[in-house]
């Protein structure tokens, strides 16, 4: 996969990953205390959907542009998700850090580490404007553990990584396993590919028995030529109440527009 995601914005896994995000916000919102937000590959922070790399894949046709015209009656995480995508106008996407700046109350932080030099300065211009965020240029997968646990010991760690190298499965599961042991009671949003459904399940091993207790998966399948993404996962540490049912809810509508296949299934983890 090409790390630059302007090649990927808005297609079937970025709506899923989004909701999510979107989901897991709002329920950190319900409560008054200040929360924290950590991105560890967060990317430029919004993509131009006419631009060179994504007329190149088209990907967003088969994403974004199919849930333009969905009923007004939606769960809550689709309609503040979509209405998000919308304030930016038909050729803005918004990456995960811009998301969950927009997102943000005056308590709450959001730190959104980025390593590619070009990507970081479009990051950092992109939410220089948010008074409680931080954009750092770094190795994610160290600074996101080394800020760990926040203060408040509320948050959410999003895990999106390129996959660029081949052992990224492996380098994502040490991360994960030291950032929980970190903050244990942290809300972990991990998206991957699934591009081999062995290292996959190897993968979700390895994490689930490094002490995590409470995640689920979403899976989320297309029909694509061969050679390109069709299948995508999340996995989703120490879920909010109503987590499930919500994004249950969201796939019973946005699955048949996506011409997805969406499963929401918990896991069990181990000591």
């Amino acid at each position: 996969m090409n790390y630059r995601h302007g090649y990927h914005a808005g297609n079937f896994a970025d709506v899923v990953k989004h909701l999510a995000l979107v989901a897991i916000l709002q329920h950190l919102k319900k409560k008054d205390t200040a929360f924290a937000v950590v991105d560890s590959h967060a990317g430029r922070g919004v993509y131009d959907l006419t631009g060179e790399e994504a007329a190149k894949t088209g990907e967003a046709r088969g994403g974004l542009a199919r849930l333009i015209n969905l009923p007004d009656e939606m769960p809550p995480a689709l309609a503040a998700y979509l209405g998000l995508v919308k304030e930016g106008g038909p050729s803005r996407y918004p990456g995960s850090p811009l998301l969950a700046a927009q997102l943000l109350r005056p308590q709450d932080r959001l730190t959104a580490i980025e390593k590619h030099p070009e990507e970081f300065a479009a990051l950092k211009d992109v939410l220089a404007s948010y008074a409680n965020v931080q954009a750092e240029q770094g190795d994610g997968y160290v600074r996101a553990v080394k800020l760990l646990p926040p203060p408040s010991r509320r948050g959410l760690v999003v895990m999106d990584p390129p996959f660029e190298a081949t052992d990224e499965f492996e380098s994502l599961a040490r991360a994960i396993s030291g950032a929980v042991r970190k903050f244990a009671t942290g809300i972990f949003l991990i998206w991957y590919p699934v591009k081999s459904q062995s290292a996959t399940d190897a993968f979700l091993g390895e994490v689930l028995a490094a002490g995590v207790q409470k995640a689920l998966t979403v899976d989320t399948q297309i029909s694509a030529p061969e050679g390109k993404l069709d299948r995508a996962g999340l996995l989703v540490i120490n879920p909010p109440y109503g987590f499930d049912a919500e994004m249950f809810a969201a796939a019973q509508i946005i699955a048949a527009p996506l011409g997805a296949d969406i499963g929401v299934k918990w896991r069990a983890g181990g000591p």
